[in-house]
């Protein structure tokens, strides 16, 4: 399971980060004018050849700077967490966003996409068209990035960073429907991510502001990991893989029994007179084959 930690700035905290068993180090480029960072260059490319990834989030819009930034860092993801409708909840142009994802893939095939999926909070917005941009983006995107949308966000255009949880029936919705890998953030904290990624089962568990180190007023500090919380969220999305993990294995072995069961029946029908009773017996068996493995569905991740 993928375990990503954003704001990583710096190689110390890059290392911490592996060492605690993320795999995913998530950086952040807060401006245009600044964009190359030669420390935070050096923070993305530590993941080299370690088996764990990078990805980088440009915060402005321009295709040609997005480039440049790409062929100065040399991401493993680049990642664009764009708000995608207005303050009410509604749709934006989101085919000029496809339009650029589409052409970045053209220039950089190395270079996979991590694409942010906006959803409310629980029942704050009911008809919220997080399905509808997620179809959308579907082709041009190679992972999807559950975040929480708030009509007044913390970065202006943007979602993300805001603490709170994301509804998480909408969640289960979008990775059910996702051919695409899901991770999940929005509010994500050692104390919640266990039950959040046990009940929406995504590919992947995402924090940023709940693992950061908190003020005495109970605010946390952008760009200051507290390296104990992140410790325990490793720990809280191990869990519950693991759960999840089992959970899976026994509905294997439960389908496996159905099929070996269905494969005995069907061997030991009569060649003629077959009774109703035996037909209603195969059904059955058929019927809840058929209901595991769409509960199986629900495990792709693991």
């Amino acid at each position: 399971m993928i375990i990503q930690i954003y704001e990583i700035q710096t190689p110390q905290e890059a290392e911490t980060c592996i060492e605690l068993g993320v795999n995913h180090i998530g950086s952040v480029i807060l401006s245009l004018d600044q964009w190359r960072v030669p420390l935070l260059r050096e923070t993305v490319r530590l993941s080299q050849g370690s088996g764990v990834k990078s990805s980088l989030i440009p915060l402005f819009h321009d295709s040609d700077a997005t480039s440049r930034v790409i062929d100065y860092y040399q991401p493993d993801f680049i990642h664009f967490c764009d708000s995608l409708t207005d303050d009410e909840g509604n749709l934006v142009d989101v085919e000029k966003f496809v339009q650029f994802q589409s052409e970045l893939k053209k220039e950089f095939h190395d270079v996979g996409i991590i694409r942010s999926i906006p959803v409310p909070r629980e029942a704050a917005a009911p008809d919220f068209p997080s399905l509808e941009i997620a179809r959308m983006l579907h082709d041009s995107s190679d992972i999807f990035l559950i975040d929480t949308w708030v009509s007044n966000a913390p970065e202006e255009g943007y979602i993300g960073i805001t603490g709170e949880l994301a509804d998480r029936e909408m969640a289960r919705a979008l990775v059910r429907e996702s051919r695409l890998p899901v991770i999940l953030a929005g509010g994500l904290s050692p104390e919640n991510v266990y039950d959040a990624v046990t009940e929406v089962r995504p590919a992947g568990a995402d924090s940023c502001t709940q693992t950061n180190q908190m003020v005495d007023t109970g605010d946390p500090v952008r760009f200051q990991k507290d390296f104990q919380k992140v410790k325990r969220f490793v720990e809280e999305v191990r869990r519950a893989e693991m759960e999840l993990q089992g959970e899976k294995e026994k509905l294997m072995r439960r389908l496996e029994k159905l099929r070996s069961d269905l494969k005995d029946r069907e061997a030991a029908l009569p060649a003629h007179s077959v009774r109703s009773h035996q037909i209603l017996a195969i059904e059955a068996l058929e019927e809840e084959i058929e209901a595991v493995e769409r509960e199986l569905e629900r495990y792709e991740a693991f």
